[in-house]
């Protein structure tokens, strides 16, 4: 099915729900969901030597100790931060894509599913880490097989979030197999939001707040129409 087929199922989903979605995206991203992001790790590494480097020469070197020890404070909060993040993160994750794919299925919905795969997260964890790992691997190969390779293993945490009494290793290979034929077709899904995340830069992050969770339930049917397919074909 086209994009705008999941894009249009993602508006019927979030049609009288979008305060509900955009919280639990905006939570979600605070601890440690996966979610579209506009920067990049390089760009602010780079944008913090800068500054580094303008207050060396700019200030007294009594107050550049000053403002460097504050730095690194927060620099250390942010990496106890991003620590704890990773952590809770893939149960995070795991409640993300259950309010949504509840959504898309017309459940009744909460913010509080956010925290409902919490019982599995070691296994979340588990997923996040090897997923992780897997990726980091085939992008030492060249940078497409680690962007085929980030797609190939998408599903996976949309498998364990549904079948949470499953394997890492199985939901990992589950998604390999329901990725077969559609990983073009989920890029293209994602490429179809290129205009709705131009309008995020533009509006300095404001769209953003609307945009990720309408990107967010699209993801969520594009799952829900693949694992019907497949789970279709195994009866064939």
């Amino acid at each position: 099915m086209e994009s705008a087929y999941y894009r249009e199922q993602a508006r019927e989903a979030l049609r009288g729900n979008w305060g509900k979605a955009v919280i639990i995206c905006l939570l979600g991203a605070l601890l440690g969901a996966d979610l579209v992001t506009l920067g990049t790790v390089e760009n602010r590494r780079n944008s913090i030597e800068e500054h580094i480097e303008y207050f060396r020469y700019t200030v007294d070197s009594s107050v550049f100790r000053l403002i460097l020890l504050i730095m690194l404070g927060v620099a250390s909060i942010i990496l106890v931060y991003s620590i704890i993040a990773f952590i809770i993160g893939g149960a995070i994750q795991l409640g993300l894509i259950t309010f949504f794919i509840g959504l898309c299925q017309g459940e009744p919905v909460s913010v509080s599913d956010l925290f409902s795969q919490f019982h599995s997260f070691g296994k979340a964890l588990g997923l996040r880490i090897v997923t992780s790992i897997l990726v980091g691997l085939w992008s030492m190969l060249f940078v497409i097989p680690g962007i085929i390779a980030i797609y190939r293993y998408s599903m996976a945490p949309y498998i364990l979030a549904e079948n949470p009494d499953i394997g890492i290793l199985e939901a990992i290979d589950l998604s390999k197999q329901m990725m077969i034929g559609n990983k073009l077709r989920l890029f293209f899904l994602g490429l179809s939001f290129f205009g709705w995340l131009l309008l995020s830069v533009v509006t300095f992050g404001i769209a953003h707040l609307w945009v990720t969770p309408y990107i967010e339930a699209a993801h969520a049917a594009f799952y829900l129409d693949i694992s019907a397919a497949d789970h279709r074909a195994s009866f064939m």
